[in-house]
C-alpha cells in the first residue's frame, strides 16, 4: 500500500516565477522555494550546469568569464529554453529523493498575457523535464485561490498579483476570469528603477543584489511624511573616478526612484476597474482589492493604491506563496477546478 501512495503523491504544482520557483507536492504542501537562477560552465561550446537555485544566486554578477549565472525566466515566461529545462529537472529531482518514481503530473501557472508560443515553451520544458502530463493554470486564478478568495461564487473579486516580472490584474467571478491584464512591471523593474536613479542622481553604479536589498529594506510606494524617512548605507562604484564608494540613501529617494513602476501598477488597476461590468464593479467596491505576490510587500503600496482607487486594499496572508498554494489547491481539488487547468492533450 505504501508504494501505492507514493505513486499518487508524486503529482506536483510549480510556480515558475521570474525571481523564485516554488514546488508544491500533492498532499504535502510547498516543499521547495528557491531563486530561479542557473549557473553553468561553458566548456568546448557546451554548457555544464554548476549550480541551481540558492547556490547559483550567490554567483549572479560575480562570475569569471568561463562561468555564467543567468535567470532563465524573464517577465514570467521562459527566455532561455535549455537552461529553464535544466532548472525544472533539477528542482523535480531535488524534491523527489527516490531515483525511481512514476512520472508526475505537473501543473504550472502562466501569466495571463503569455502568448500561445510562450505557453507551448513552458509545457514542452515541463514534459522534457520528466512530467507525464503538463497542465497550465492562469496566474491570477492561482493567486486568488491561494489568497483564499471565493472565486467560484457568482460575485466579483479583484486580485492584483505583483511578481518578479509581471503584474497581473484580474477580475474573477464564477471560477473564471472576467477581465485580466498583464503588465510587464514587477520586482525586477523596481530594482532597475533604483539602479538607474542612483546612476543618474548620485553617479553611483550598484548591482542588482544591492538594488534588491534597498527595495526590501526601505522601499516605499509613497513619500515618507517627514520627506526623508529611514536611511541605509550602500556601496557601489563611483562613475566619476571609477573607485568604490559608500553613500547613504533615504526612503524618500527610493520612493522617488520607484514612482514610475508604482504608477504603472496603479494605472493597470484603474484600467481594470473602468472595463469591469457594473455589477461586478459594485461587488469589488464591497470587497476591495487583494494584493498578492512578492511585490505586494513593498512598503505602503496598499496605501498608494487605496489613494488612487478609493477602494479597500488588503494584502494576502502569505502573499509570496499565494500563486504556488493556489496552483497546489487546483491540483488537490481538481474535480471542482478542472475547468481552470488547461491540459492540452
Amino acid at each position: 500500500m505504501s508504494s501505492f501512495t507514493g505513486i499518487f503523491s508524486s503529482d506536483m504544482a510549480i510556480d515558475l516565477g521570474t525571481a523564485n520557483t516554488l514546488v508544491y507536492i500533492k498532499g504535502r504542501g510547498i516543499v521547495l522555494n528557491e531563486p530561479s537562477v542557473v549557473a553553468f560552465h561553458i566548456k568546448d561550446g557546451r554548457k555544464q550546469v554548476l549550480a541551481v537555485g540558492e547556490d547559483a544566486k550567490l554567483m549572479l554578477g560575480r562570475t569569471p568569464g568561463s562561468i555564467q549565472a543567468i535567470r532563465p525566466m524573464r517577465e514570467g515566461v521562459i527566455a532561455d529554453f535549455d537552461v529553464a529545462e535544466e532548472m525544472i529537472k533539477h528542482f523535480i529531482r531535488k524534491v523527489h529523493k527516490r531515483t525511481t518514481f512514476s512520472k508526475p503530473k505537473i501543473v504550472v501557472c502562466v501569466p495571463h498575457g503569455a502568448t500561445p508560443v510562450e505557453k507551448r515553451a513552458i509545457r514542452q520544458s515541463v514534459i522534457s523535464a520528466g512530467a507525464r502530463k503538463a497542465g497550465l493554470i492562469p496566474e491570477p486564478i492561482a493567486a486568488a485561490i491561494g489568497a483564499g478568495m471565493p472565486i467560484t461564487d457568482p460575485t466579483g473579486s479583484m486580485v492584483v498579483d505583483i511578481g518578479g516580472g509581471t503584474t497581473e490584474v484580474a477580475v474573477l467571478s464564477l471560477g473564471d476570469i472576467v477581465y485580466a491584464r498583464s503588465v510587464r512591471v514587477g520586482g525586477d523593474r523596481m530594482d532597475e528603477a533604483i539602479v538607474s536613479y542612483l546612476r543618474r542622481q548620485q553617479n553611483l553604479l550598484i548591482g542588482d543584489a544591492t538594488a534588491e536589498r534597498i527595495k526590501t529594506t526601505i522601499g516605499s510606494a509613497r513619500m515618507p511624511d517627514d520627506g526623508r524617512g529611514a536611511a541605509i548605507q550602500i556601496r557601489g562604484r563611483d562613475l566619476v573616478n571609477g573607485v568604490p564608494k559608500e553613500i547613504e540613501i533615504t526612503q524618500a529617494q527610493v520612493a522617488e526612484a520607484l514612482a514610475e513602476p508604482v504608477q504603472q501598477i496603479c494605472e493597470a488597476v484603474m484600467t481594470a476597474l473602468e472595463t469591469t461590468p457594473p455589477d461586478l464593479a459594485a461587488d469589488i467596491v464591497d470587497r476591495g482589492v487583494m494584493l498578492t505576490g512578492g511585490g505586494a510587500l513593498l512598503g505602503e503600496l496598499d496605501l498608494a493604491l487605496r489613494e488612487q482607487t478609493g477602494l479597500a486594499v488588503s494584502i494576502a496572508d502569505e502573499s509570496l506563496n499565494c500563486v504556488a498554494l493556489g496552483t497546489g489547491k487546483a491540483l488537490e481539488f481538481e474535480k471542482q477546478l478542472r475547468h481552470v487547468i488547461d491540459y492540452e492533450s
